[in-house]
């Protein structure tokens, strides 16, 4: 006997009704998985900027260790190229390009409305400087050219020369050695390579808003984690902060933690910006 043919001969492909369906179902489990998935590559860069600032906290500890436990001058009426936290440090790590950027803020601004180092915005690195590396910067000479990042020094973690500052000496933590020190910022997600907040510092007016000459806050103020900001603490510690809670850290020796942009000293929801409104008070 021999074979005719048969529908079972035939080979069975997808029908148009078949075909559809499957492509159906492939794009809903994408749209299920593409969100979870922006979610855990957000984590991932809030992982890795806690790891750099987990490095910088090193850094910062084997400069202490050398010098008695104290910090370098930094901003001072008559800084010095080596005085200034970037060059004071250098010796004590390698490459920085890897660590000085927080993973949402690697793209430096270079130059804007013609000075360098100014920020575009909270995902801008500020830089680059210009001038040779590891020479003073042209444009300003207690910088060193080439320098970039998107994180900055809390400007009071300082020891500045008697004589050389304008303002109270005794608002800065000139030791990393004190008391309280799980409370006081000392390395920080910033859109300028230093801030010296005050109290009654007003936040950004709107989300992404690029620093400027006025407060502070907005410099250390970026929305970069949904909300918070990552920091490292005189004691090593690295948290993601909210960022209403910045105005509730003991930024220098007398900042008062309890002034009007916290829930002790009576900021309602509506004393904040619009875009800042939902976040959690503190």
């Amino acid at each position: 006997m021999y074979s005719t043919g048969t529908d079972m001969d035939e080979k069975k492909g997808f029908t148009l009704v078949e075909l559809l369906v499957v492509i159906a179902i492939i794009a809903l489990l994408m749209s299920m998985l593409l969100p979870a998935m922006a979610r855990v590559k957000k984590q991932a860069k809030v992982v890795m900027c806690q790891s750099n600032l987990r490095q910088w906290c090193a850094v910062f500890q084997m400069y202490t260790d050398d010098y008695n436990g104290n910090f370098m001058a930094n901003w001072s009426n008559n800084t010095k190229h080596t005085d200034y936290w970037m060059q004071a440090l250098r010796p004590y790590y390698s490459d920085a390009g890897d660590i000085r950027c927080c993973p949402m803020a690697t793209k430096p601004s270079s130059l804007v409305n013609g000075h360098p180092g100014n920020s575009l915005g909270p995902f801008f690195a500020w830089g680059v400087f210009e001038g040779e590396p590891g020479q003073p910067s042209t444009w300003w000479s207690c910088v060193t050219g080439g320098d970039y990042g998107s994180y900055g020094v809390n400007g009071w973690i300082s020891d500045p020369r008697e004589g050389t500052i304008s303002v109270d000496p005794g608002k800065f933590w000139r030791t990393i050695n004190v008391k309280g020190a799980a409370r006081v910022p000392m390395f920080c997600g910033d859109q300028w390579l230093a801030g010296w907040p005050e109290p009654k510092d007003g936040p950004p007016l709107w989300e992404n808003q690029a620093w400027n000459t006025g407060d502070a806050m907005v410099r250390l103020c970026p929305n970069r984690h949904d909300g918070y900001v990552n920091q490292v603490f005189l004691d090593c510690s690295v948290l993601k902060i909210g960022l209403k809670q910045l105005w509730t850290l003991k930024w220098h020796r007398t900042f008062k933690t309890d002034d009007f942009w916290t829930l002790a000293g009576g900021a309602t929801k509506e004393d904040w910006p619009q875009w800042m409104r939902d976040f959690k008070d503190y």
